[in-house]
């Protein structure tokens, strides 16, 4: 075990929202990028693939479904974007198909990341999830979702890495594609040891890593631990991508820069925010960032959403729909109250009425 890193990086500044406090657009920004390293290469066990894009979007449980990937494509074409996590011994009954069969209905890669606890599903499922088109498989190692965790998957397997590893040898032994695994520091502070952690995963068949900076026993509280991350990248010779705490394009240049990391990944920002992995990508590239849409684009991008939703999900979609219309309808003048109705209103008509009556005080256009 090592000494822990954690309060090495605690001085850093308070992570930046991204967001401006009205709805008037920002200007086009040009940020100050590491040099561009090019696209990323994983390697696979017969079938490489390239990352043009070093931005990834995270699997978002109950928010990556295809119509927000959708939206984050708009500003982003080029990403590497997931399925919410699949259930692989779910996926072995029958249930959560839908998230696999739908890969072949998107343009641009898009990974299927796994969570289990029994190798044999898991190698299973990654199986099923290549023949439908997935760009990789990604393991989920790092939910810290107490049912999960509970039942040995996602960050339960931190508590247990002789498992991890056999899953993922079993993986990376029934694909082509790359295998990827997604984790924390580890458990708790005194229990973690994410170099040796890593390095063990290396060896057992991954071939990138993703790390969030916090462990399992911080959640999302506290701030991610970037000087934790740059040790791991040090020990490693896979890429190593980094997550925690980056929630705008000046947040993402930070992180790299501390952590030296191949590429960040996105999560928590993006919810209501499906411009943030395209204004991130702009950065690290060193071109113009493209502005935040401004609050009639964003009532414009809400309406939408519904209406994808309504479709797609038929009546459950308003359900659906609340919490995405909450996350996006922020950060301009009467933004609050409307979020209020939103919440309340009680069929699809009502929710219509209520954003064209917002709508017509800002003037709208799709973003």
């Amino acid at each position: 075990m090592i000494a822990s890193p954690h309060a090495a990086s605690r001085s850093r500044a308070s992570p930046v929202a991204g967001q401006p406090p009205s709805g008037s657009p920002a200007p086009m920004e040009k940020l100050s990028p590491p040099v561009w390293p090019g696209s990323l290469r994983l390697a696979g066990n017969g079938l490489d693939r390239q990352l043009p894009c070093r931005v990834l979007q995270s699997p978002l449980a109950g928010v990556s479904d295809r119509i927000f990937r959708n939206l984050v494509r708009r500003w982003a074409p080029e990403a590497l974007l997931f399925t919410e996590m699949v259930n692989a011994t779910s996926l072995e009954l029958g249930h959560g198909r839908g998230k696999v069969e739908e890969l072949a209905l998107e343009a641009g890669p898009i990974g299927v990341q796994l969570f289990d606890h029994r190798p044999e599903a898991m190698a299973e499922a990654a199986r099923r999830a290549e023949a439908s088109g997935a760009f990789l498989i990604d393991i989920n190692m790092g939910c810290p979702v107490r049912k999960i965790a509970r039942k040995g998957g996602g960050s339960g397997l931190l508590r247990d890495p002789e498992l991890a590893m056999r899953i993922v040898a079993a993986v990376a032994g029934a694909v082509r594609i790359p295998v990827t695994v997604k984790t924390r520091l580890g458990w708790c502070d005194s229990s973690a040891d994410p170099v040796g952690f890593a390095l063990s995963l290396q060896n057992a068949g991954a071939r990138a890593l993703t790390l969030h900076g916090r462990t399992r026993e911080q959640g999302f509280q506290g701030q991610a631990d970037w000087a934790a991350i740059a040790l791991v990248k040090r020990a490693l010779t896979i890429p190593l991508i980094a997550n925690g705490d980056v929630r705008s394009p000046e947040e993402a240049l930070r992180c790299l820069a501390l952590t030296g990391a191949d590429g960040v990944m996105v999560g928590r920002g993006t919810m209501g925010a499906p411009w943030l992995v395209g204004r991130i990508d702009a950065a690290l590239r060193g071109l113009p960032v493209p502005p935040i849409p401004d609050a009639g684009q964003r009532l414009a991008l809400a309406a939408e959403q519904l209406e994808a939703l309504l479709e797609a999900r038929g009546e459950k979609g308003l359900l659906i729909a609340r919490k995405h219309l909450g996350w996006t309808c922020q950060g301009f003048a009467g933004a609050a109250e409307l979020r209020h109705g939103l919440m309340r209103a009680g069929t699809p008509e009502a929710t219509r009425e209520l954003l064209a009556r917002a709508a017509d005080g800002f003037g709208s256009s799709r973003p």
